[in-house]
């Protein structure tokens, strides 16, 4: 009875490692590959699967999420001989399992062997300066390099990110310096191009206040003969209408002629009597210059009695 009890927890035991071999359950975004008798047999998909116990074996399992694979500080030699460290970041996908366990010994080891190999062949064909410069050439370079050399691998690279470039520290140095001297440069160059900016606003403003000045001077002085001009017609006006109305006025009592010449006479002498030299020139013939008096009082008597009726 004894010996029946062993074996029967025997088989129960046996039993449950047979059926513990039987079903692989796979996570999702994995892959399981399977080999009967040493040889490639199946891929197990994620969820529940049935093998062959002790004919079936587990190779290895995939993970189909996209993975990365950080790369050290290498050094690395520009085209001008400079040696930098440099480290990058590798993003890629598993997209065929069975070659990604078949056709490479050690898949991550040999992409990083690849990417430090393309690090080394595209950065030693750039200069320093456009090594510092270019870094998305630089990765989109490498990831095409990768990309070529493991599609027989299975694997889909995604991006290469360059990390960290960092040439040496006298390189450095003098980086900073020639950065210092630069930023000086543009700043006197910028100051330069204010100072200019500057004086051709305050010569173009000079100018323009001229123009307007000038302009100003110009209508003021068109306003001021417009305005002497017609000053002076009106007062030549005001006197044709004077002497008009004058001439009416007289040529109804007498000759308008002799009237005027008798008035500017008359002012003329009574200028000379209020001067200094109380002395009066008469003219030659007296007698016409008192007829002439004779008659202005007799026009005058006339004009005076027609103003009076």
């Amino acid at each position: 009875m004894e010996m029946l009890g062993s074996v029967g927890i025997f088989l129960v035991v046996f039993a449950f490692i047979v059926l513990f071999k039987t079903i692989k359950i796979v996570p999702q975004k994995q892959v399981m590959i399977i080999e009967r008798l040493g040889k490639f047999h199946m891929k197990a998909e994620a969820g529940l699967n049935f093998i062959v116990p002790f004919f079936d074996s587990v190779r290895s399992v995939m993970d189909l999420r996209e993975q990365i694979t950080p790369i050290e500080p290498q050094s690395v030699i520009s085209r001008d001989n400079v040696t930098m460290q440099v480290d990058a970041v590798i993003y890629f996908l598993i997209v065929d399992a069975v070659a990604a366990t078949y056709e490479v010994q050690n898949l991550k080891w040999g992409i990083d062997q690849l990417t430090l190999s393309a690090l080394r062949n595209v950065i030693g064909s750039m200069d320093l300066d456009h090594t510092l410069t270019s870094r998305d050439t630089i990765n989109t370079q490498i990831r095409s390099a990768l990309d070529i050399s493991t599609q027989q691998w299975g694997v889909k690279v995604i991006r290469v990110e360059l990390k960290n470039i960092n040439p040496p520290d006298e390189i450095k140095l003098t980086m900073e310096k020639q950065m210092t001297a630069e930023r000086t440069r543009r700043a006197v160059v910028t100051t330069a191009e204010g100072d200019k900016a500057s004086a051709i606003l305050r010569a173009e403003g000079e100018k323009q206040s001229k123009i307007v000045s000038a302009e100003g001077e110009k209508q003021a002085a068109i306003l001021s003969a417009e305005g002497q001009a017609e000053a002076r017609l009106k007062v030549a006006l005001a006197e044709a209408q004077a002497i008009t109305a004058i001439s009416q006025t007289i040529g109804k009592f007498g000759s308008p002629a002799q009237y005027l010449i008798a008035q500017k006479y008359m002012e003329s002498l009574i200028a000379i009597s209020k001067g200094a030299n109380k002395t009066v020139f008469m003219p030659y013939e007296a007698s016409s210059v008192m007829s002439s008096l004779g008659g202005i009082k007799e026009l005058l008597n006339t004009v005076g009695d027609a103003s009076k009726t």
